[in-house]
């Protein structure tokens, strides 16, 4: 784990830390989504119809603050070249359900969702979207997402979103296995 501190002369420097943050209580109802996940098996998801194998995984973290991080990565399943990426922070409300889900993707998307975590379910909806001038086409107009931790212990991911040429379709279902805790 790596911090960033004030060093000698207001200069600024990295250093390590030899233990990792404590956990914010607010982070608690989220704690079951911490850890470095991957597709077990590699997920199937479609887009335009398409279907779409998508090997890769996802690092959810966190800093001690009432918030985690979380980071994305898929791959061509043939060339192993990164597809898609998406990284953000899984905002908490102190002492209530509420979440929200900030996300920046490497296809120029921006997204704002909101929701509830429910035991071990977490269930967001758009709240706002945005993009850069010159995104591929079609756009992405409304996305939903469902995360649940299963009786395996997998965590479970299922996307749906409505774009400028379809109306609300799964996008992707996925399952990851943890291979590295978090606390």
């Amino acid at each position: 784990m790596w911090s960033f501190v004030q060093g000698h002369n207001s200069r600024k420097r990295f250093r390590e830390l030899s233990e990792p943050p404590k956990m914010n209580p607010a982070v608690e109802p989220l704690s079951w989504m911490l850890g470095t996940w991957l597709l077990d098996p590699p997920g199937a998801g479609t887009y335009h119809a398409a279907a779409l194998p998508v090997p890769g995984g996802v690092h959810i973290s966190h800093v001690g603050q009432s918030m985690m991080n979380f980071l994305f990565n898929f791959f061509h399943p043939d060339t192993s070249k990164p597809t898609h990426r998406e990284c953000g922070f899984i905002c908490l409300k102190p002492n209530i359900s509420k979440v929200g889900f900030l996300s920046a993707q490497n296809t120029g998307i921006l997204e704002v969702e909101e929701g509830e975590v429910k035991g071990r379910e977490l269930c967001i909806a758009s709240h706002s979207i945005a993009r850069i001038s010159f995104a591929k086409m079609p756009h992405v107009e409304q996305i939903t997402q469902k995360f649940r931790l299963n009786s395996e212990g997998k965590l479970e991911q299922a996307v749906s979103m409505v774009t400028t040429t379809q109306p609300m379709t799964q996008h992707l279902h996925v399952t990851y296995k943890m291979v590295t805790p978090i606390t």
